[in-house]
């Protein structure tokens, strides 16, 4: 290992975690996390564009299903 724990991290299971703790809370640090309103816009974009994404899809779904039903004869 390259740390400047040295070999005592590399044997040792309890350093290993120590050490992966530390540097996972160093990291969550330096993340910048949006603001409330940030987050409530992301979250309708989000949503939005799901909304949209499922009415294309049942759309298609539609159509598809008549288009078989009109060529195969549709037990309508």
């Amino acid at each position: 290992m390259a740390d400047s724990e040295g070999a005592t991290t590399a044997r040792n299971p309890v350093a290993r975690l120590s050490l992966f703790t530390r540097q996972v809370v160093a990291e969550l640090r330096k993340v910048i996390w949006p603001t409330q309103r940030q987050l409530l816009n992301y979250t309708v974009v989000v949503l939005v564009f799901l909304l949209l994404i499922g009415a294309y899809i049942s759309g298609l779904d539609f159509l598809f299903t008549e288009l078989v039903l009109q060529v195969f004869g549709g037990g309508r």
